[in-house]
């Protein structure tokens, strides 16, 4: 399932980054999860991409829930699906906030 997720989103929307977190073994003690087989049911994905740029988060999500509607179709597919969606220029902003952040934590140590 994972390795399905990562093709159709690097087919399709280019990113610059893409990460997959497998979650499913936090569930697997859920209700709904009882006698579902599969090892791969819950995911969180980060992406930026330029495919993001324009559209507001809803839009985003459902263009990344479009390209894997048949994976969360199918029995024992992706049961949750958490979404963190960016544009390049968002993650860029992100980054440098997160370096100035560290900075100064290190400033205020010395």
């Amino acid at each position: 399932m994972e390795d399905a997720i990562r093709e159709k989103i690097t087919t399709h929307l280019a990113p610059r980054t893409l990460q997959i977190h497998n979650d499913s073994h936090l569930h697997a003690h859920h209700s709904a999860m009882r006698g579902v087989t599969s090892r791969e049911t819950h995911f969180r994905v980060v992406i930026s991409s330029d495919a993001f740029k324009g559209k507001m988060q809803p839009a985003r999500h459902r263009l990344v829930y479009g390209l894997l509607k048949d994976e969360m179709a199918k029995e024992g597919g992706i049961h949750a699906l958490q979404l963190r969606t960016m544009t390049l220029e968002e993650e860029d902003k992100r980054r440098e906030k997160e370096e100035e952040a560290e900075e100064r934590a290190r400033t205020c140590k010395d």
